[in-house]
């Protein structure tokens, strides 16, 4: 039993040895992917819940999307392939936003207009977010999409996996995870500033302060 786990342990060392080999063989095949970063189209919705909200304040909820469609050549090598990136399709931005206003505003009442326009600011301050990184945006995932290293694989059935590990390597790259707070933090001071510049006029105008 123990010669046996031996022999096993031997047998796995052996293979993933090989594959580091393979992975090597299918250096000379590496090429800077092309990269194409393109903004969802969005929509935005407007509802009221049931439950009371505060009078004075609306609440957007923006829903930010990042999706990477991965394209490759293969290679033949000695045993197998090389599974080489060669562009990436990546679609970040957001794509829906999600309104909500207080029921006791009747829509199109001065409240209910103040209140929408209000958020709209909001809807505008994250759109501005993005158009403004998006130099940032397309040089942190090309510096992601050029880091991932052509994969070796035994059979043309093993590439969609090499694909998925590719995506899932640009995805966990230190860049992308860095671009991702940057957005997250430029919202949140944009928001802030809309929020801190709204002296609550509009709704005197209303007769509701």
């Amino acid at each position: 039993m123990h010669m046996k786990k031996i022999i096993l342990l031997f047998i796995a060392i052996g293979t993933l040895h090989s594959a580091l080999y393979a992975d090597d063989d299918c250096l000379p095949y590496k090429v800077s992917p092309k990269v194409v970063v393109t903004a969802p189209e969005w929509k935005k919705e407007v509802v009221q819940p049931l439950k009371p909200m505060d009078l004075l304040h609306g609440n957007v909820i923006a829903t930010l999307i990042e999706n990477y469609s991965l394209e490759a050549d293969s290679e033949a090598i000695e045993d197998g392939y090389c599974v080489v990136l060669t562009r990436v399709n990546a679609t970040v931005g957001y794509d829906d936003f999600l309104v909500q206003i207080d029921s006791r505003h009747v829509p199109d009442s001065c409240g209910y207009n103040v209140t929408a326009a209000h958020e709209d600011r909001h809807i505008a301050a994250h759109l501005s977010v993005m158009d403004d990184m998006s130099g940032e945006i397309k040089r942190s995932i090309t510096d992601a999409a050029n880091s991932v290293m052509p994969v070796f694989v035994r059979n043309a059935a093993e590439a969609d996996a090499a694909l998925d590990k590719m995506n899932t390597e640009i995805q966990n790259n230190p860049g992308i995870i860095l671009m991702q707070q940057k957005i997250k933090a430029a919202e949140e001071i944009r928001n802030k500033k809309i929020d801190q510049n709204d002296d609550g006029s509009q709704f005197n105008k209303c007769g509701i302060m």
